[in-house]
């Protein structure tokens, strides 16, 4: 299991296969001009989006080497509909990471500000208060993994308590490497309902996921290009699979170290766990 999970660089997918066509790294500074990163990645100034307001306060943001990421944000001051950047790729799948702190005074607190954030129109995120997660100026990186089959990324802020925002988007086309299947089932058989939720944590970001189970099973993506998201050295991966009442069944924490990963003689892997019924 160990061998399994080593090479485990992890995408949690809804499903399909990347398009042969290549899609450069979509990042955007949202409410900022074109900012360079502390590894030369190049951020364009805000575009894509259909309405809302931009911001800058000039806080010191923990957790982030790049300040200016996270300095600048866009909000959505549309009380009565939603704030969606759009931008057109190839069909595929792709890694979403959302850049978001709370630097507003008024709103580091609890419940202060809450929102939904929806992908290609499905809900991803819901009753996301950033204070709640990370506190007051500090760094928060929220991400998912989506299929584009319309030729278009859509990504939606909602309202619920003050202003959905937004500080940095980043959109990567997922370099694949072979399929693998996590497949759950109770000692009689039954197939597990429920969903299996996943973070990868770094010493600057963590990513973040749930994907439903479809009759027990999670598909996965092994990624051959950790280093695109930000995964360069030490990282640590937790699963955590939670029935449809909320009860956790199972959970795997474990630290990987990209520079072993070696995909090239892999051609398909699965992982199936029995676990008990509570």
């Amino acid at each position: 299991m160990r061998k399994i999970f080593c090479i485990l660089a992890l995408s949690l997918a809804a499903g399909g296969l990347a398009s042969a066509q290549i899609q450069s790294p979509i990042r955007v500074n949202c409410g900022g001009t074109s900012y360079t990163d502390s590894k030369g990645q190049v951020w364009q100034a805000d575009y894509g989006y259909n309405w809302g307001t931009g911001s800058s306060i000039k806080a010191v943001v923990s957790g982030t080497a790049d300040q200016a990421l996270y300095q600048n944000g866009r909000y959505n001051n549309n009380f009565s509909a939603g704030m969606v950047y759009s931008w057109a790729v190839p069909n595929g799948l792709y890694h979403v990471n959302l850049y978001l702190a709370e630097t507003y005074a008024p709103t580091e607190l609890k419940g202060a500000r809450v929102f939904n954030v929806k992908m290609q129109g499905a809900a991803v995120f819901t009753n996301l208060d950033v204070f709640a997660e990370a506190g007051a100026n500090a760094a928060l990186v929220k991400s998912a993994d989506i299929t584009v089959s319309n030729g278009r990324v859509d990504i939606e802020f909602d309202n619920l308590v003050q202003t959905a925002k937004v500080n940095a988007i980043e959109i990567i086309q997922a370099t694949l490497g072979p399929p693998m299947t996590l497949k759950f089932q109770y000692p009689d058989g039954t197939a597990v309902a429920g969903a299996l939720t996943y973070s990868i944590s770094s010493t600057l970001l963590t990513f973040q996921g749930t994907q439903p189970l479809v009759n027990g099973q999670a598909q996965c993506v092994l990624l051959s290009n950790p280093s695109a998201l930000g995964i360069s050295a030490q990282f640590q991966v937790t699963l955590s699979l939670k029935d449809t009442l909320g009860n956790v069944l199972w959970q795997m924490s474990l630290g990987m170290n990209p520079a072993l990963v070696n995909l090239g003689t892999i051609q398909s892997s699965a992982l199936n766990v029995v676990v008990q019924r509570i």
